[in-house]
């Protein structure tokens, strides 16, 4: 009940939203080839589920792929960044430059040199998914407290146990913070890199939508796109719960916990 409750305003807000676009849509003359309503939007998504559901799925292939990539080599890297200085101020100047790069220019020359199978879709949701995770795991590694680290080396812990025991549990909560927002770039990215060469996908499908002058099944697709983005998220989220549950205990009001 109370997660309806605070699920309330984002719904009303989105009702809402949608109504004024039907009522737009049916009663200022704007053509359908134009602006169609949502409720047409809606009616072309169920008679195109099929092609739909054809097209989604290498969007998530390439979207899982890409982002298990991304998350391990995100991991792996702030390791070695937090075990040694000297790698990290190499590192992150390149990281920086990676990110400054347009996705939109990047992407056709991805495609270009690797292909139009499943390798350059990978290494563009990478791209766009990594960074994030990497500085919110550093970060997470800094903010740990000093007297924790230096307590467990007055009782003979390695640089290896302090990681562990106070360093990486430390990061957790800025490394789902970086997860977060990652994963809302993931399906962007990997529509990117079918916008630029693919055989199937929705951003194939957006184009040849596009192309027949087929609003509705653009915006159809889009949905599903979003609708791919909020189920990605919501699973962060209940990976987050599942793997830090005495955050959300801490939030419990004080009248919630156990009686006596």
């Amino acid at each position: 009940m109370a997660a309806i409750t605070r699920a309330a305003p984002a719904i009303v807000s989105v009702g809402l939203l949608i109504l004024a676009w039907e009522l737009y849509a049916r009663f200022s003359g704007i053509k359908p080839t134009i602006l169609p309503a949502p409720s047409r939007v809606f009616e072309q998504a169920l008679l195109n589920r099929d092609a739909l559901l054809d097209n989604a799925i290498p969007t998530i292939r390439a979207t899982s792929a890409g982002f298990a990539c991304s998350l391990s080599a995100a991991f792996l890297l702030s390791v070695l960044v937090d075990f040694s200085p000297s790698l990290r101020r190499a590192l992150f100047p390149l990281l920086i430059v990676s990110q400054t790069l347009p996705l939109i220019a990047i992407a056709p020359l991805v495609v270009l040199w690797f292909g139009f199978g499943l390798t350059p879709k990978i290494m563009l949701v990478a791209l766009v998914t990594f960074f994030p995770m990497m500085v919110a795991l550093v970060e997470g590694y800094e903010a740990t407290e000093k007297e924790i680290g230096q307590m467990l080396r007055a009782m003979g812990a390695g640089r290896r146990r302090v990681f562990l025991l106070a360093r990486l549990p430390s990061a957790l909560p800025y490394f789902f913070a970086g997860l977060r927002i990652s994963i809302t770039y993931a399906v962007v990215g990997a529509i990117f890199a079918e916008y630029a060469g693919a055989a199937k996908g929705l951003g194939i499908y957006m184009l040849n939508a596009k192309n027949n002058f087929r609003p509705d099944l653009v915006l159809a697709a889009v949905g599903v796109s979003a609708a791919l983005t909020l189920i990605l998220f919501a699973i962060t989220v209940l990976v987050q719960r599942l793997a830090m549950p005495w955050q959300r205990a801490g939030k419990e009001p004080a009248g919630e916990g156990p009686s006596r």
